[in-house]
């Protein structure tokens, strides 16, 4: 903690470190990932459902097909640019407002929440103790979403033929999760 606080305590020195990772270092990640995705969507292919890919199997010659490089990447490249210019054009017909400075030795406003698509998170780790073992609770907390994260991020490689019973498994897992998620949300805002 005291790496991403750059130092003990939050100062202007945190919300500076974390301007860098948000503006460097998680973009950096991103375009990371997309080029092994696409590296991947190269060496594998296009994963299609159950009932169709046997549709294929059974007729071969219809299945639909298009090369990445021309045909895929200029169609996205199109796509990307009309994205981008109507996201520059926003920019500056309505250009946001950025507010007040933030004081960082101002204290939270009373009953400060976060956006509703992390109010779950936010409510674990308003349940974990200070301390688990020898561990801060909120790294405790931070290192399992991580891992919640990651073992989502990895389910595709798990997903093979014949998985059987874990497919089962992990659906449970998968329905649990959600359920976990709409419980705390709502939670977080049922209670106080």
């Amino acid at each position: 903690m005291v790496f991403l606080r750059g130092g003990e305590e939050v100062t202007g020195a945190t919300l500076t470190r974390f301007f860098g990772f948000h503006v460097a270092v998680l973009p950096g990640l991103t375009t990371l990932f997309v080029l092994i995705h696409l590296a991947l969507v190269q060496y594998f292919g296009i994963s299609v459902p159950p009932g169709v890919e046997e549709h294929w199997k059974a007729s071969p010659g219809k299945a639909r097909q298009m090369k990445f490089f021309p045909n895929f990447f200029l169609r996205e490249l199109m796509a990307w640019y009309i994205a981008l210019g109507v996201l520059g054009a926003l920019a500056a017909i309505l250009p946001w407002e950025l507010g007040t400075k933030a004081d960082p030795f101002a204290p939270a406003p009373a009953g400060i929440r976060p956006e509703w698509y992390f109010m779950f998170m936010f409510q674990t780790l308003k349940k974990i103790p200070a301390k688990v073992w020898f561990v801060d609770g909120e790294v405790v907390g931070i290192l399992l979403f991580g891992a919640a994260g990651l073992l989502w991020m990895l389910l595709p490689f798990f997903d093979k033929a014949g998985f059987g019973r874990g497919r089962k498994f992990i659906m449970g897992a998968g329905v649990f999760a959600l359920a976990y998620i709409l419980a705390m949300t709502f939670y977080g805002y049922l209670g106080k």
